[in-house]
């Protein structure tokens, strides 16, 4: 009896130590669906966003939802899965990276500050992506990872996998592809995933940064997100991706502090250039709202 029990002790310790570590490459999909179906319908808080999420990390309750499982193009809403790639790679942060011909827009033809011979650190370019949203610099961590472009957006779709993003496609790692699709609640895992990396955090609530470039000088570049560029003092937020093109609309994630909860913002396909913005704040004093009820009942 006490050998059966020795061998049973030794088995599942093994199993154990085969088990891949949380949020490590090999993690499995098995994550649950979020239920929806209490969350407030955004009509009743006027939210113009065609897909919402806002997700409370702290209880896991979906307390907004329209749309959460549609897929949808994610534009550099990207980046975020871009960084957490490249940091995951483990290459040199100060590592120089040159931009090539490689790294030119000839999907939608939009320009860069970033010449071809441009040269900056690894950690310089994922601030630019994550901050400003700089498609060069993101086309440039794609080329500068082990096997080239296409291994490295092979590792952004099996990091997707890992993370249980189900309806998640990457096609390049800037967002330019209308290929790039996802849904809301498969972005607020990214976002939650992206949370842990200290870089990813910094760099994407930076306000502005200046980059000095060889043959170019000194390059003042600011945040995409203008809660985050203006450093509005009502807002808390601890992680920002904003994202445009003409096929995914307006796209913003977030994680922000309010109310003492820890929220996962995420609006997509808005049309208007501020409507993000609008329902973000929106959302805020909904949720600043109810909570300042709840604390009177409570009293």
């Amino acid at each position: 009896m006490r050998i059966l029990l020795l061998l049973a002790m030794l088995v599942a310790s093994c199993r154990v130590a085969a088990e891949p570590p949380p949020g490590g490459q090999g993690q499995a999909s098995t994550v649950a669906a979020l239920d929806t179906s209490r969350a407030l319908d955004p009509a009743k808080i006027n939210l113009r966003s065609a897909a919402v999420l806002v997700y409370d990390a702290k209880s896991g309750e979906a307390l907004v939802a329209r749309n959460a499982n549609t897929a949808k193009p994610i534009a550099s809403i990207t980046k975020l899965m871009t960084a957490i790639v490249a940091l995951e790679a483990k290459q040199g942060l100060d590592q120089i990276i040159t931009v090539t011909n490689a790294d030119i827009d000839r999907l939608k033809g939009t320009t860069s500050r970033l010449r071809v011979g441009a040269q900056l650190t690894r950690r310089q370019m994922l601030h630019l992506a994550l901050m400003s949203s700089e498609n060069r610099a993101a086309s440039a961590l794609a080329g500068s990872y082990p096997g080239g472009r296409q291994a490295f957006i092979a590792a952004m779709n099996r990091k997707a996998a890992a993370l249980g993003m189900k309806s998640t496609r990457f096609h390049d790692s800037t967002g330019l592809s209308a290929r790039n699709v996802s849904t809301a609640q498969d972005l607020m895992r990214l976002v939650l995933a992206a949370k842990r990396y200290p870089l990813i955090r910094q760099f994407t609530t930076t306000p502005g940064q200046v980059v000095t470039v060889k043959g170019s000088g000194r390059l003042q570049y600011k945040n995409s997100n203008r809660l985050v560029q203006t450093r509005n003092k009502e807002w808390h937020i601890g992680l920002s991706k904003t994202g445009y093109t003409s096929e995914a609309g307006r796209c913003l994630v977030m994680e922000a502090q309010i109310g003492g909860r820890p929220l996962v913002f995420v609006l997509l396909n808005s049309w208007g250039k501020l409507t993000p913005i609008g329902d973000a704040n929106r959302i805020r004093r909904w949720v600043e709202t109810s909570h300042k009820a709840r604390t009177r009942r409570l009293g």
